[in-house]
């Protein structure tokens, strides 16, 4: 398996330097930002900015045993304090596609398109619980100790999210039906 395509936990080897560290994980940081913040600019500035703090310390991050769920916490911590924000919002997708139809690469797009909607109307801690937990399939313990609150707090906010994005979901519906 390549290193790029390693999941989120692995760590094939460990790279000798700061270079290596990017050209090897580079990608795999940049894929994991923007399923967090949703758009590829931001992700590469959220990137771009963690291992710019990181570089000067490198050979600290180095000793510990995984610089790459150190660098990966910090993007997550750097997404959810950037103060910045898209000038453009997204538009929201007025019908739910079926499940049954998403053989059809266009059905399997405009799905793909409502799940950045929803993830997109959600706070940036409750939408960092969700990436973490679906997309990292990280364990609500591994969640709290990277953003550093507990469990429960961790299963509170996934609820919350979840069920914030069914409402929305349910709205969509309901204006489709209109």
């Amino acid at each position: 398996m390549s290193p790029d395509l390693a999941p989120a936990g692995a760590h094939p080897r460990r790279p000798e330097g700061f270079d290596d560290f990017v050209r090897s994980r580079g990608g795999a940081l940049l894929r994991f930002a923007y399923v967090l913040c949703g758009d590829a600019h931001l992700a590469e500035d959220l990137v771009q900015e963690v291992l710019a703090r990181m570089h000067p310390r490198w050979e600290r991050v180095t000793v510990m045993d995984s610089p790459e769920a150190y660098v990966r916490t910090a993007i997550v911590r750097q997404f959810l304090s950037w103060r910045r924000r898209r000038a453009a919002g997204e538009a929201v997708v007025a019908e739910v596609p079926e499940p049954a139809g998403l053989a059809e690469p266009q059905q399997r797009v405009l799905a793909r398109d409502q799940m950045w909607q929803l993830l997109a109307g959600l706070p940036r801690a409750q939408r960092a619980v969700l990436v973490l937990r679906f997309y990292c399939d990280l364990a609500d313990g591994e969640i709290a100790n990277l953003l550093d609150c507990r469990e429960t707090t961790v299963r509170s906010q996934a609820a919350r999210a979840l069920a914030r994005m069914r409402t929305m979901l349910g709205e969509q519906e309901g204006a489709g039906d209109g």
